[in-house]
Order: C-alpha cells, then structure tokens, then sequence
C-alpha cells in the first residue's frame, strides 16, 4: 500500500461527518475531520429538534451538536477548520487541496451538506443581511414586534416560522400549493396560532425597500393578484443546494448537483463515500444522517483493510 498523509479524510463537520469521525477515531484510523466553519452543519442553526430519538422533551440544535461534538473528542477525533478548494480522487492515493496545503489519502468521505436555496427574486441579494435571512434561530430576534414573512410549506419552514411567533407581532406565511407538507403536528401548531396568516397559491415576486427590507410583492398564482404587504423581514426555506461545488469531475452527481450513492455510501470512485444532506437520498433528517456516517466509516474502515491487504 502507497504512503499516504492519512487513512481517511473526513470533508464536512455535520452529523454524518461526525458520526464518521466517531466511528473512525474508535477503529484507530489514522482520520482527519475537515470542517469550513464550526462543527454541526445546519443542525447548528436549529431551534429545537423533537424527532430525534433520545430526547424525550426535545433538544437544540446547540446543545446537540455540542453533547456530539464531546463525544467525537473523547476519542481524540483530529478536526481541523479549513476549506477544501479542489479534489484528485483517482489515484488509490487521493490528493485533497485545502487552502493552506495538500494533503493525501486512501479514503475520503463527503459529508459537505447542503444549503438553503435561493428564489432569486429581484431584491434577494440586495438585501441578504438587511432583512432577507434564511435562518430564523440566528436572527428571528432582531425582529422583536415586527412584521415578518416567511416562504414555504414544508418542516423547515413551519417551525422556523412558529419559532419567529416568539419576536414577531405578526408572520405572514406565504405558501404556492393550497395546504402544508410539513408534518401532522407542525400544521395543526402553526393553523392554531393566531400570529401566522397564511398566504395560500401565493408567490413571492419580490423585495423591496432602501436600506433595508421595508415590504414584497406577493402574486396569486390562481388568480393573478397581486399585492404589496409591508414587512420588517422576509425568510426563506423553499429547499436545498447541495455543498459539491468543490467536486468538479471527480464523482458521479445526480440531476440536482447531490452525490450518487449506494446503500453502502459508495461513491462512483472507488475509497470515495459520500454521506448526510449531499447525497442522493429519499430523507434529509439527523436521524438518517448518522446512520450514513456509521455505515461510511464501517465501509472505509473495510475498504482500507482489504488495500492494506
């Protein structure tokens, strides 16, 4: 077997990243854990998360980042921030550029998530930081006793929206389809509350305002009206864009931009596996996204034994 810089490279620090670590660092891999920002992925800017198991009364995103990212350390897990610019995946020696070094290695895991998708509606770009958010745990408090709306119908976007009831006097919701896709339980709490007026078959057509948000256009789609409301805030959870923009040629993506992989996390390339929110995968939870992790690290684990062999 080729010398190479380490046995796996974990690319990502969210819960499949994690999970991978864990598994990794316990199987006494030579592993490091390559992380842009902090470690937690989008878990980190979530309010409170209730269908994770373990949790009777529910958890935050933090707190459960943290209560993992204590676990990954008590088995000496290398994590590193940094950026990866661009991969060489197919040599068995694998070659990852960050942007200080290149370091080599004869596994990687993907585990780079996902981000919010965009509208692209005129005013959206102008005024990201200025009112346009996509996160209503990082901001929703700087909207104490405004108006705000958000967009969407799925999980995402009806608990962000409840999570605003707690700053905003008012949150318009402004939705295409006639009903909800988020589950049961968050509809019936969202319908109940009497801050949230939904916006049904609407679109948001766009943003305005001087320096900041000051209120959108809204069109039915049904029966063309269109309108004007004034808002403080407008948030946005209409999906996802996978993080591969660093992928380039290396691996096979799917029409979306997400990583095809199996059900053993296998990647078109050989010692390439992908995990979480960047693949192609039927659930986007937390829950799902550890068992990609374990079962990733599992399959490197084997990969690098059978090399070694």
């Amino acid at each position: 077997m080729k010398e190479a810089d380490y046995e796996l490279v974990i690319i990502g620090g969210g819960p499949a990243g994690l999970t991978a670590g864990l598994y990794a660092a316990r199987a006494k891999l030579n592993v490091i854990l390559i992380e842009k920002l902090v470690p937690g992925g989008q878990v980190v800017i979530s309010g409170w998360i209730e269908n994770y198991p373990g949790f009777p009364e529910g958890v935050s995103g933090p707190d459960l980042v943290q209560k993992i990212t204590e676990q990954v350390k008590r088995f000496d897990l290398n994590i590193e921030s940094n950026e990866v610019v661009s991969m060489d995946l197919f040599e068995p020696v694998k070659k990852i550029t960050l942007s200080d070094r290149t370091i080599s290695t004869h596994t990687v895991i993907i585990a780079t998530g996902a981000s919010p998708k965009k509208l692209g509606v005129p005013g959206e770009e102008n005024f990201y930081g200025k009112g346009v958010s996509f996160c209503a745990t990082c901001d929703g408090p700087f909207f104490k006793d405004s108006v705000v709306a958000t967009v969407g119908g799925g999980n995402t976007a009806v608990q962000e929206s409840l999570f605003l009831t707690k700053f905003a006097k008012k949150v318009y919701l402004i939705h295409r389809r006639d009903k909800l896709r988020a589950d049961a339980i968050l509809q019936e709490r969202a319908l109940a509350n009497n801050k949230i007026e939904f916006l049904w078959d609407s679109v948001l057509t766009g943003i305005n305002g001087l320096t900041h948000v000051e209120k959108i256009s809204v069109q039915n789609i049904k029966t063309g009206d269109k309108k004007e409301l004034p808002v403080d805030g407008c948030f946005m959870w209409v999906g996802i864009v996978p993080n591969t923009h660093f992928i380039a040629d290396t691996v096979k993506l799917d029409e979306y931009g997400f990583v095809i992989a199996d059900l053993n996390m296998e990647t078109s390339v050989p010692g390439v596996f992908a995990v979480g929110d960047v693949r192609n995968t039927p659930l986007r939870q937390i829950a799902t996204a550890i068992g990609d992790g374990a079962i990733a690290a599992i399959t490197a684990e084997n990969y690098i034994e059978n090399i070694k062999k």
